[in-house]
């Protein structure tokens, strides 16, 4: 597995990426082998902040048939993300209710992108660097990227919806 300390190697798939949840803990992102992921770099202090609202009802909707939405918090951007993860724990929680997982805070770009985020990117049908807060990629159960949506395309849009549903098999 590869974890943000080691060289990354070439990753077959996103299983094979071990991350630190929002509260410091290691997860082995095989723990969702057979679901289908919706991964996305969020910040609490941007203009589509609003999406967390609507990735909530996604996961609320379709967790049930297998959807997991993995959140990572990224400060890449206009620094929209200044928190703790503590802090960004709570406003998610008291804002949102989100009750998807969350994740410590990395970098989704640069030269200190997360080796996760550069595996993503390097997968994706679209290889650009991550334009805003709240890119959208969708992980089908085999654990490849299947598809990769805009910034600008809410959760619940039927670009997104049904490239999940796709993957659901729904």
């Amino acid at each position: 597995m590869t974890s943000s300390n080691e060289s990354p190697s070439p990753a077959a798939s996103i299983y094979e990426f071990k991350v630190k949840d929002i509260d410091g803990k290691e997860v082995a992102l095989d723990k969702y082998k057979g679901k289908v992921l919706l991964v996305v770099n969020t910040a609490s202090r941007c203009g589509l902040t609003p999406q967390y609202e609507g990735l909530q009802a996604l996961y609320s909707k379709y967790k049930d048939k297998g959807l997991v939405i993995l959140g990572f918090p990224a400060n890449n951007f206009g620094g929209q993300e200044p928190g703790s993860n503590e802090e960004i724990k709570e406003f998610c929680s008291l804002n949102y209710k989100v009750s998807f997982p969350m994740f410590a805070k990395i970098s989704v770009k640069g030269g200190d992108i997360h080796p996760l985020y550069k595996w993503l990117l390097e997968n994706s049908e679209k290889k650009d660097d991550i334009e805003w807060n709240f890119a959208k990629f969708v992980v089908g159960k085999d654990g490849k990227v299947k598809s990769r949506h805009s910034s600008r395309v809410k959760p619940t849009e039927d670009e997104v919806v049904k490239a999940i549903e796709a993957q659901l098999g729904a």
